[in-house]
């Protein structure tokens, strides 16, 4: 995608986008086909690609804010839809394991990226294999962040198998919950066992985003549980703090998602717009975007959030 870079540090130029849904891919271990909504602009070549992991109970529908502020900008923009979304009873043997099969999501669109690539019109031969990111919100980050690297702890205290992919370059993380066993409140304990991670080997590079006003009923603690990913991670290389923010950062989620308590379109665009300059100097397609995004934000007077780096 040409484009010149403007002064947030993103693709000054933006195209038409085309969205595709539901794509069904195969998916045998699950049960069910994996169904994806595909987001792309409708011109230019070597796109990357950014795959998409909704919050909890969120499907591939949501997220339009982002997806549509990114597809117009040159990338293309995967969104499965979790099995969390598809009210499994609390006996089906997947349940346990739906953190897993989450991540196994991630993995089977990537594994299928070409027959992705071949359902959206247009998009044939256009998609950069080379420059592949993972985001996530919420539960999702916890997701994409363990293809970034991430364990889940087990409940011997061990940290369980690595699924880092090495496909990916680079990570987006919103909202990424941060460590278990005794930051979890009872009900995270009861119904999020998993939600135990060890960071120590999530190694690809990573923007991490947090509200410092994201006050979580799965934790004891305070808002700062979202930023141990930053803290804890060798690939956190910066953390995006918005300032009065909640879960909703604004309202990433989208106009389908009742649940944002905190509306705030300048919130909204401040993440667009960083997110968007991280991925595309993360990916190698501009070095200046993310420095020059962020020059604005250390200048204001009354900023919406910090920036911090390592």
């Amino acid at each position: 995608m040409n484009g010149t870079t403007s002064a947030d540090g993103g693709n000054a130029f933006t195209a038409s986008v085309i969205s595709v849904s539901p794509i069904a891919l195969p998916a045998p271990d699950r049960g069910q086909d994996l169904r994806v909504r595909v987001t792309a602009p409708t011109t230019g070549h070597n796109l990357p690609v950014v795959v998409l992991s909704h919050g909890m109970t969120l499907t591939m529908d949501d997220y339009a804010p982002l997806v549509g502020f990114w597809a117009a900008r040159g990338f293309v923009v995967i969104q499965p839809t979790h099995l969390d979304s598809l009210g499994l009873a609390p006996d089906d043997p997947r349940t346990p394991l739906i953190w897993r099969i989450r991540t196994d999501d991630l993995t089977h669109v990537l594994d299928q990226l070409d027959m992705v690539e071949a359902a959206v019109p247009g998009l044939a031969g256009r998609i950069d294999h080379d420059r592949i990111a993972v985001a996530g919100h919420s539960w999702g980050a916890q997701t994409a962040s363990t293809l970034a690297g991430a364990r889940v702890v087990d409940a011997d205290g061990i940290p369980g198998e690595s699924m880092a992919d090495p496909r990916v370059s680079a990570a987006v993380l919103l909202c990424l919950p941060g460590t278990g066993g005794a930051d979890l409140s009872p009900l995270a304990t009861q119904y999020f066992p998993f939600m135990n991670p060890d960071f120590a080997e999530l190694k690809t590079p990573c923007l991490m985003v947090a509200g410092d006003a994201d006050q979580s009923p799965l934790t004891v603690r305070g808002p700062d549980w979202f930023t141990d990913g930053y803290h804890l991670s060798p690939g956190a290389t910066d953390l995006l703090t918005l300032f009065g923010a909640e879960h909703g950062l604004g309202g990433i989620q989208g106009a389908n998602d009742t649940r944002t308590t905190d509306e705030s379109p300048e919130r909204v665009a401040l993440v667009q717009h960083a997110t968007l300059a991280y991925l595309r100097t993360a990916l190698g397609l501009d070095n200046d975007a993310w420095p020059t995004a962020r020059r604005p934000l250390a200048a204001a007077a009354d900023p919406l959030g910090s920036i911090d780096s390592k």
